[in-house]
């Protein structure tokens, strides 16, 4: 059975299918559309692909965190097949349908944000989750702006393109909205020289209010957006403590708190969401988004708040026509339930505690790794030319991720200066797997050197 198999090349990337394939690709598809990778899938199951050539490749992004539940989940076939049987569609503007309510109340009850009573609203990706999330901030408010950060990504939409730090994402496409103002993230490991962690931290929440006097004021902004854990910005987890100092800053001058867990939700972080941590620690956004693995790779996203918030937007200004498509929402129920029952926030944390122990001994070996990092299973290796300089190794990188889907391992780059390799393998993932991804890995490494 493929979800249990282990990587396999019977013939090398791209195969004689596989060639063929990409050839139509190139001259039917934007080329701006990338893709570096030599593959053509066939089918999926689990954490593996067998691509039209016969290949069996090991996948370790999962559609950049799309697949947390893995490729073709038994449950989830049977689920969406009984919801499409009723019907594909029905506008939410027009008719009410069953699945839209059952899984915001399903939100409503799991998504770790404040306020006793909460309200969920679904559209299609995490760009649009997000900058719903902004639309609602600003009509819950009043005010224009809002705060994001260093090493940001938040979508591909004129908004969001504005909110996301790396403008590779975006050029040739401004001019962009007004109203979006940018601190200094905290990146631990490229703190300013000599500061401990604690005195980090401190900097940056000061950064942080350097731009309430240069850019916006606080009773003009109306929501700090921030991801607990950057994800193209190189896997940085937000330190707790400057969460806690973000929290307290919105507390104070009525400035709500948003965390973007697109790429972080849904088991990811050892929790099913990043910010139950924050919760646990006093410290809850007001807003929380979340998209990819929702609906186990059907469109899907949602934005969940307070009633009191949800209840102060303007009519009119959200929604849309495909927004909690009822199959996606069918899809999403079942994700829900399948990651309770199996307790996939578990599963996370023992891959990670495997994953880490290895990465850790890399470390030694190797001294291009300068750092490794993450939270719970969303996790990232920094690869530099210089430890001491922290020079970023964004060639290795490159050569190592592209050796290693020769050998039948799928990774993928990140970071700002695209030097990191993240760490997103289905979470259903056997150990058997992990084990032989992890020597496909190190092969690579010694290989690229």
């Amino acid at each position: 059975m493929l979800r249990e198999a282990l990587p396999k090349i019977v013939t090398p990337l791209p195969g004689p299918k596989a060639k063929e394939i990409i050839a139509r690709r190139e001259a039917a598809i934007p080329g701006a559309i990338k893709c570096g990778y030599p593959l053509v899938i066939k089918r999926g199951e689990g954490a593996m692909i067998e691509d039209v050539d016969g290949n069996l490749i090991l996948d370790w992004v999962g559609g950049v965190g799309v697949l947390n539940i893995g490729y073709s989940n038994p449950q989830l076939i049977d689920a969406v097949k009984e919801q499409s049987e009723k019907y594909f569609h029905a506008m939410m503007n027009i008719t009410t349908h069953e699945r839209y309510i059952e899984l915001a109340e399903k939100m409503n009850e799991i998504v770790p944000v404040r306020g006793d009573k909460k309200k969920t609203m679904f559209v299609n990706s995490g760009a649009e989750a997000d900058e719903n999330a902004v639309k609602i901030a600003k009509s819950a408010t009043g005010r224009p702006n809002i705060i994001v950060f260093t090493g940001a990504f938040h979508g591909r939409t004129q908004m969001t393109m504005a909110m996301t730090a790396k403008k590779a994402y975006a050029i040739g496409m401004g001019p962009f909205p007004d109203g979006v103002y940018r601190a200094e993230f905290p990146n631990l490991y490229r703190r300013p020289e000599g500061m401990s962690e604690a005195e980090a931290i401190e900097y940056y929440v000061n950064k942080l209010e350097e731009v309430f006097i240069e850019a916006t004021p606080k009773d003009a902004t109306a929501a700090i957006v921030f991801e607990p854990v950057q994800g193209e910005g190189g896997f940085i987890p937000a330190p707790i403590e400057w969460v806690k100092a973000v929290r307290k800053i919105c507390d104070d001058n009525g400035i709500l708190m948003i965390t973007d867990e697109v790429q972080s939700g849904w088991a990811r972080s050892g929790r099913m969401f990043a910010s139950e941590y924050y919760k646990e620690a006093g410290c809850a956004p007001d807003i929380m988004t979340t998209a990819k693995s929702i609906a186990g790779g059907l469109p899907l996203s949602a934005v969940t708040a307070s009633a009191e918030i949800m209840d102060a937007v303007t009519a009119g200004t959200i929604g849309g026509t495909y927004c909690g498509n009822p199959v996606s929402c069918a899809a999403a129920l079942q994700v829900i339930d399948v990651m309770t029952k199996e307790d996939y926030p578990a599963k996370a944390r023992a891959i990670a505690e495997k994953c880490t122990a290895k990465f850790n001994e890399w470390a030694k070996k190797y001294d291009v790794i300068g750092d490794i990092r993450g939270t719970g299973c969303m996790m990232g290796i920094e690869f530099v030319t210089d430890k001491a300089k922290k020079t970023p190794a964004a060639d290795l990188v490159a050569s190592i991720v592209n050796a290693a889907v020769k050998k039948g391992l799928i990774l993928e780059a990140a970071g700002t200066y695209n030097n990191v390799i993240r760490f997103l393998c289905p979470l259903c993932v056997t150990d058997a797997q992990i084990d032989a991804g992890l020597e496909i890995y190190e092969e690579a490494i010694k290989e690229c050197l």
